[in-house]
């Protein structure tokens, strides 16, 4: 069985359809990646110009270790928020050309079966062989692809729980260190 003209022009405007949806979620994920971080520079610095007002105001040396050691745990639990507002762009950005993928390989293989079994029923008499072969092949195939996702989607799953470990972490040691810094 061959394809139509009708098909393959259908098939290459399915094609370009979803190269421009995937180009506008990459846009869409590099403003927010933008946004974000055009947000966090300007706290950055209004935080910069209050804490360089309040060291220029402080006394004495105590009051400076004081106002210093305040300044850790704010400061890892904005780093921990950063990163974790980084990594949800990352992840939905990446989340959605996941699902175009997994789309355009769902189709692929329909199409590839809805092939094999046409030729099938039109293969000459003797060649059941070489048809269970291509079944066999194409199994195998999807298969294949199918362990891969699992093997991704489990990576991904240990790769997000080892950034919320190294977060909470971060944010307590940072707490830890404040405290310990506050009582001195």
């Amino acid at each position: 069985m061959s394809l139509t003209p009708e098909q393959v022009l259908a098939a290459h405007k399915a094609n370009v359809e979803t190269l421009f949806g995937l180009t506008t979620k990459a846009f869409e994920g590099l403003e927010k990646l933008v946004e974000l971080n055009v947000t966090a520079s300007r706290a950055a610095l209004q935080e910069a110009a209050s804490h360089t007002q309040a060291v220029l105001s402080v006394k004495d040396a105590q009051e400076l270790l004081a106002l210093q050691a305040g300044l850790f745990q704010p400061l890892a639990e904005k780093t921990a928020a950063y990163s974790r507002h980084l990594y949800d762009i990352a992840s939905g950005t990446g989340a959605e050309f996941g699902k175009a993928v997994e789309g355009k390989t769902a189709e692929v293989q329909k199409t590839v079966a809805t092939l094999v079994d046409s030729a099938a029923k039109n293969a000459p008499a003797g060649s059941e062989t070489a048809v269970a072969a291509i079944k066999s092949a194409v199994t195998a195939a999807n298969n294949a692809f199918e362990s891969v996702q699992k093997a991704v989607k489990q990576a991904t799953d240990v790769a997000e729980a080892n950034f919320n470990a190294v977060a909470a972490s971060a944010v307590n040691a940072a707490k830890t260190t404040t405290s310990a810094a506050k009582k001195r």
